[in-house]
């Protein structure tokens, strides 16, 4: 199997502890996913730009240590990774706060690193993103982006897109947001959204009308996540709903959905049916979320996707 390319942006991650206290780490919703990816024994490649400063080569060897290649990252000299802070409340909620406006992977697609990424989705097996990586680029960006994906689709590559809609990533310009996600739903093989994302961006009441959405725009495999109610799969015109095997009580709800994409998205490319896709999606996701931060301790993880490195 061909490995994976996920893009996106990774961050020096912020996450207050019990105590008060910050911890330094690392995250990004693509990245999350591309980590997860790794543990479940699948090879995976990051595509992105950091720069030249010791987060960013620390960035790179999370990367190494977690199997990830890093091949499609490139190198802005002079620049920096963006920086973004973890609130929790007390049920595990998360709140974000950014600070990104000059980190190099917003221009990954004007940058000369731009071009090894778009040489080498046509050779994946998948190719993956999510909205956050669409709000990070500029009009010529999302363009070049745009015509790798429909290179890579024809190739027979894999589009699997995840929603992740924050209003703050598009300055609070929902039509912007709107067109832009129709846009690139439509080269999508995989939906992968969130109930959630999809209230807040296109006010859906049910789960139905995401679905029906998607499927009109031309998605042919949809799997909607909804929290502690499960997931419903669309997958050749069937709906099939998987609910999560057990009920969890979050510590930090942080890569909840970027790991359960990863389970997903392991299990799809092993040939798993879409029901047991989601069901492996809920397992990972409830390791996940019972520990703080977006990438947690491998320990939490081995029982679900087993030790592959």
């Amino acid at each position: 199997m061909t490995r994976v390319i996920s893009i996106g942006e990774c961050m020096v991650e912020m996450s207050r502890g019990g105590d008060g206290r910050f911890a330094l780490s690392f995250g990004g919703d693509t990245f999350n996913t591309a980590v997860y990816i790794a543990r479940a024994g699948l090879s995976v490649a990051y595509g992105s730009v950091l720069g030249d400063d010791p987060y960013s080569t620390g960035i790179r060897s999370l990367a190494l240590l977690e199997g990830i290649g890093t091949d499609l990252i490139g190198t802005a000299k002079g620049r920096m990774p963006g920086i973004y802070l973890i609130e929790t409340n007390a049920g595990g909620e998360r709140t974000f706060w950014y600070w990104r406006d000059r980190a190099p992977a917003r221009e990954l697609f004007e940058l000369p690193a731009g071009a090894a990424v778009e040489a080498a989705m046509p050779t994946a097996s998948a190719v993956y993103f999510s909205g956050v990586t669409l709000s990070l680029y500029s009009a010529t960006g999302l363009d070049r982006f745009e015509q790798a994906l429909a290179a890579a689709r024809k190739a027979g590559v894999r589009i699997v897109m995840d929603s992740n809609y924050r209003p703050r990533g598009w300055a609070g310009d929902i039509d912007r947001a709107r067109a832009t996600f129709e846009r690139f739903w439509r080269h999508a093989d995989i939906a992968l959204p969130t109930f959630d994302d999809e209230q807040a961006l296109w006010g859906d009441t049910h789960v139905a009308s995401t679905l029906s959405r998607l499927a009109a725009l031309g998605v042919p495999e949809i799997v909607v996540k909804n929290g502690a109610a499960g997931a419903a799969v669309l997958c050749r015109a069937e709906v099939t709903d998987v609910p999560c095997p057990a009920a969890v009580t979050p510590v930090d709800t942080t890569a909840a959905g970027d790991s359960f994409n990863a389970g997903y998205l392991a299990a799809r490319l092993r040939n798993g049916s879409p029901a047991d896709a989601a069901h492996l999606g809920h397992r990972l996701a409830a390791a996940v979320i019972q520990h703080r931060g977006a990438i947690v301790p491998h320990a939490a993880t081995e029982p679900v996707l087993g030790k592959h490195r």
